[in-house]
C-alpha cells in the first residue's frame, strides 16, 4: 500500500474554503469516479472520497487543507503520477478561491 499527505495553507477562511473543498469534490467524482461524501462540522469539515483502489479524506480548515489517501496495490504503483494530479487540482481549485476572494474585494472598493 502507498500513502499520500498534501498539505495546503490558505488565507481563505473557513466558509470559503469550504467552497472550494466541495469544487474539489465535485471534480474528484467527475474526473476520476471518486464517492465524495462531506461531513461538516463548527471548526472544520472532512470530504471522504473512496473508489476501488482508494481511500481518503481532505480536511478543510480556515487556513489549511489537509489531504491524506491511502492507495491500494494496483493503484499505488500510480502513487506519483496520482499525487501531482492531486496537488495540481487542489492548487487550482484554491487559486480559483482565491482569485474569486481578490475579485470580489476589488468590486467593494
Amino acid at each position: 500500500m502507498a500513502d499520500i499527505h498534501v498539505h495546503r495553507a490558505h488565507r481563505l477562511g473557513l466558509a470559503k474554503a469550504r467552497k472550494a473543498a466541495w469544487r474539489w469534490a465535485e471534480l474528484a467524482e467527475q474526473k476520476f469516479g471518486m464517492e465524495c461524501t462531506v461531513i461538516e462540522g463548527d471548526e472544520s469539515d472532512v470530504v471522504e472520497f473512496t473508489r476501488a483502489g482508494v481511500d481518503g479524506k481532505l480536511v478543510v480548515a480556515a487556513h489549511s487543507f489537509d489531504l491524506t489517501a491511502r492507495l491500494g496495490f494496483m493503484v499505488g504503483m500510480f502513487r506519483d503520477r496520482i499525487l501531482a494530479e492531486i496537488e495540481e487540482n487542489l492548487d487550482d481549485v484554491l487559486a480559483d478561491a482565491v482569485r474569486k476572494t481578490a475579485t470580489s474585494r476589488a468590486r467593494k472598493k
